[in-house]
């Protein structure tokens, strides 16, 4: 069974920085597309950044140039590198696996809590 363990949400002052986390486990993670989605209350689900099997990325307009996604395939993890903190960045972050052509579903995680406040 696929699982996605996501870490490194917290509080941080606006203008800080967090590193999250996602460790999966259960599959191939290579084969996985993989996402950062945030969902803040009263709000939908909405897409954060994005990183293909092949490493490309993308970004949405609110986050670019401040949060970078990377992965590990060796670690099987992937990261979100969140910098210069803002007030509308607080939300709950999950991670999403998305196998794609090869079937296999997608899978979320359970979801780590970024609030951003002084």
């Amino acid at each position: 069974q696929v699982q996605l363990v996501e870490s490194g949400g917290g509080l941080v002052q606006p203008g800080g920085s967090l590193r999250l986390s996602c460790a999966v486990s259960g599959s191939i993670f290579s084969i996985y597309a993989m996402g950062w989605y945030r969902q803040a209350p009263g709000k939908q689900r909405e897409l954060v950044a994005g990183i293909t099997r092949g490493g490309s990325t993308n970004y949405a307009d609110s986050v670019k140039g401040r949060f970078t996604i990377s992965r590990d395939n060796a670690k099987n993890t992937v990261y979100l590198q969140m910098n210069s903190l803002k007030p509308e960045d607080t939300a709950v972050y999950y991670c999403n696996a998305d196998s794609g052509p090869y079937g296999l579903g997608s899978y979320w995680g359970q979801g780590t809590q970024v609030t951003v406040s002084s």
